[in-house]
């Protein structure tokens, strides 16, 4: 940008800066960010929501039009339906900060992949995040099992590795299973052959856990922790 300006200033030509601005050049185009600093990100706008200190960014009328020539998400968020789980709130970020995709239990089939995969190889998205939270209402109907009416039950097949892997741990029975079905679908994920697999192997991309708790608003780690 600086040595485009430099340019144009020499040739007295500020109104074409002004056209290229307004033709997308901003920051949907500058450099991504690697997955360690996607992370801190991250983890700092969670500790805004939960000291109730929000920014609220990138909410602008100005956001909204420059986000009209494209955009370029810095994390992909894997998360619940659930009403009280919104990414873009607990992680205090706004319009094209976060590519996210919401299905109830978190859970990962073919769809799903796809939709990472976008994000990673055509928007140079380095962090995905797989985001569980307590008292999930998916994961409660695969725990108390019996059969699930109309399509619930392709939710609860999906989950069932979890409460067959968690069934004689000590504890409480749905976070359990909450915690291992995000860390297995995290698992599945890396593994993604061969897009994300490669990605995470040669392309910088990481896979997170991560669990969220409703009373206190905080995203807690469950695998990966940004380096120093």
């Amino acid at each position: 940008m600086l040595l485009i300006m430099r340019l144009l200033g020499g040739l007295g030509c500020v109104c074409v800066l002004a056209a290229l601005i307004a033709a997308g050049l901003d920051d949907t185009a500058s450099p991504a960010l690697s997955a360690d600093q996607a992370l801190a990100r991250l983890l700092a706008g969670n500790a805004r929501f939960t000291a109730h200190i929000p920014r609220h960014p990138n909410e602008s009328a100005a956001r909204r039009h420059e986000l009209v020539s494209g955009q370029r998400p810095f994390a992909v968020i894997l998360g619940c339906s659930d009403s009280r789980v919104s990414p873009e709130l607990l992680f205090d970020e706004g319009l094209g900060d976060l590519f996210v995709i919401r299905v109830a239990g978190n859970i990962v089939d073919d769809a799903v992949l796809g939709s990472i995969e976008y994000a990673v190889e055509h928007l140079e998205t380095k962090l995905v995040v797989v985001l569980g939270h307590e008292k999930c209402g998916a994961v409660s109907a695969a725990v108390e099992g019996g059969i699930a009416p109309g399509h619930l039950k392709a939710l609860v097949a999906a989950i069932r590795p979890s409460v067959l892997a968690t069934a004689s741990s000590p504890g409480d029975r749905i976070h359990n299973c909450v915690v291992d079905n995000v860390r297995r679908v995290a698992r599945m994920i890396r593994e993604s052959h061969p897009v994300l697999e490669e990605a995470g192997h040669a392309g910088g991309v990481r896979v997170i856990a991560a669990d969220y708790e409703l009373d206190t608003g905080k995203v807690r780690l469950l695998e990966g922790t940004p380096k120093s």
